[in-house]
C-alpha cells in the first residue's frame, strides 16, 4: 500500500510539473469535447495515460494523468500501438513494456479509470491491438503474441493463443479490419507475418518480404488493403511506404513497391478513414508525409511535407474517429501537434498540447 500511495503522488508530482500544478483527476470543465487523444509516460518508475479531450475544432486540452499499475521503460519502445481504443470506443488498452503486463480503462466521457492489469504472455510488450472483444499483444522480448477475450473491464487470457514469430525485431501487431487475420512487421529481418485468427485463435504465421527495408507502422484501408512504413525502404538511406492486398488466406500480394518519401526514417503511418489518404511519420526529418491511395490501393506521393516542424521527431501519429484531425506525437519538442485534414490529403497546423519526456504510443476516438 505505501509503495502505491508513493506512487500516486509521484504522478500527482509529474503532472503539477508538466500541466502547471493541474491535478491528476480529470478537468469537469474540459468535459463535453468531441473526442478524446492517450499517450502514456512509459515512465520506469510508474507508467501512467496522459488524457486529453478533443474538441469540435480539434484542440486538445489535458484532462488527466492515470497510473496503469504497471512500468514503462524510460526509453522509446520502437513500436507503433502501444496506446488503443477499442471499436466502441468504451475501452483504452496500454502496455507496460518494463513490467510485463498490459493495462484496460474503462472511457467514460473524459475520465478513465483502471478496470484490469493482466500478463502479457511474453516480455517486453510493445505493441496491442483490439477487434470485438479480442485483444492481442505483441511481445518484442519474446518475440510472441499472445491473445485475451475481453468481458466488462477484464483481460482473460485465452489458451492456445499465444504464437512465436518467424522474423525479429517486431514493430507492430494489428488485427485486419475484418477480423479474420493479424499483421505483425519484423524490422531487423524485414519481413510482415500474418496470422489467421478462427475462433479467436491465431494460426500459425506467415512470412512474407517486405517491399523495401525497415517495416515499421501500418494501417489498413477500406478493403483489406495493407499500407505499410519503411523506414528504410528507399535508395539513398530514405524512407518508403508500400502496399499491399491481404487475402483471406492471409496472403500478401504487393501493389506499390516502396513509393518514396522523399524523407529519412518514415516510421509510422496511418489510413484515413475513407481509405483516401495515407500518412507517414518521418522521424528524422521532422516531417510527415501524404500519400494519395488509389481504389486499388496503390500509393501516390501528394505533399513529401505536408508538415514540417524543427526537432519535431515525431514518434507516433493518430487520427481522429472522423479523420477530420491528425495528431503526431513530438518527442523531440515533448509536444502533440494537432493538424486539420483537407480534403485534398494537406495538413494545416492547430495548437500543441504538452506531453512528459519519454511519452510513447497515441490513440484516439
Amino acid at each position: 500500500m505505501a509503495h502505491s500511495i508513493t506512487r500516486i503522488l509521484a504522478f500527482a508530482a509529474l503532472a503539477a510539473l508538466i500541466f502547471g500544478g493541474l491535478a491528476v483527476a480529470p478537468a469537469a470543465a474540459a468535459s463535453g469535447g468531441a473526442g478524446n487523444v492517450y499517450t502514456q509516460t512509459n515512465a520506469a518508475s510508474g507508467n501512467a495515460i496522459v488524457a486529453f479531450s478533443r474538441s469540435a475544432s480539434g484542440t486538445l486540452t489535458w484532462t488527466g494523468t492515470y497510473s496503469t499499475g504497471g512500468l514503462g521503460t524510460g526509453a522509446g519502445l520502437g513500436s507503433q500501438g502501444a496506446v488503443t481504443v477499442s471499436d466502441d470506443g468504451s475501452w483504452l488498452y496500454a502496455v507496460n513494456a518494463g513490467s510485463n503486463d498490459i493495462s484496460i480503462f474503462a472511457i467514460d466521457g473524459d475520465g478513465l479509470s483502471l478496470t484490469d492489469r493482466v500478463a502479457s504472455g511474453g516480455t517486453q510488450p510493445i505493441s496491442v491491438t483490439a477487434h470485438h472483444g479480442l485483444v492481442y499483444v505483441l511481445n518484442a522480448g519474446t518475440r510472441t503474441i499472445s491473445g485475451f477475450s475481453s468481458h466488462a473491464g477484464t483481460l482473460l487470457p485465452m489458451a492456445g493463443s499465444t504464437r512465436s514469430l518467424l522474423g525479429s525485431g517486431p514493430a507492430q501487431i494489428q488485427f485486419a479490419p475484418s477480423g479474420n487475420a493479424l499483421v505483425v512487421t519484423d524490422k531487423a529481418t524485414r519481413t510482415i507475418e500474418t496470422f489467421v485468427v478462427a475462433g479467436g485463435i491465431a494460426g500459425t504465421p506467415t512470412s512474407f518480404p517486405s517491399s523495401g527495408s525497415t517495416p515499421f507502422g501500418f494501417a489498413f484501408g477500406l478493403r483489406e488493403e495493407l499500407f505499410v512504413s519503411e523506414a528504410a525502404g528507399a535508395p539513398g538511406g530514405l524512407s518508403a511506404a508500400s502496399s499491399y492486398q491481404l487475402a483471406a488466406n492471409g496472403a500478401l500480394t504487393t501493389v506499390t513497391a516502396s513509393a518514396p518519401t522523399t524523407q529519412a526514417a518514415a516510421c509510422w503511418l496511418v489510413v484515413t478513414g475513407n481509405g483516401r489518404y495515407a500518412f507517414t511519420a518521418n522521424a528524422a526529418s521532422d516531417s510527415i508525409s501524404s500519400f494519395a491511395i488509389d481504389q486499388d490501393g496503390s500509393l501516390t506521393l501528394v505533399p513529401a511535407q505536408a508538415a514540417h516542424s524543427a526537432a519535431a521527431h515525431t514518434t507516433d501519429l493518430a487520427l481522429s474517429r472522423n479523420s477530420q484531425f491528425l495528431y503526431a506525437l513530438d518527442g523531440g519538442t515533448m509536444t502533440i501537434s494537432a493538424f486539420h485534414v483537407t480534403a485534398d490529403g494537406h495538413l494545416m497546423r492547430l495548437d500543441s498540447a504538452a506531453v512528459p519526456s519519454g511519452a510513447a504510443g497515441l490513440a484516439s476516438r
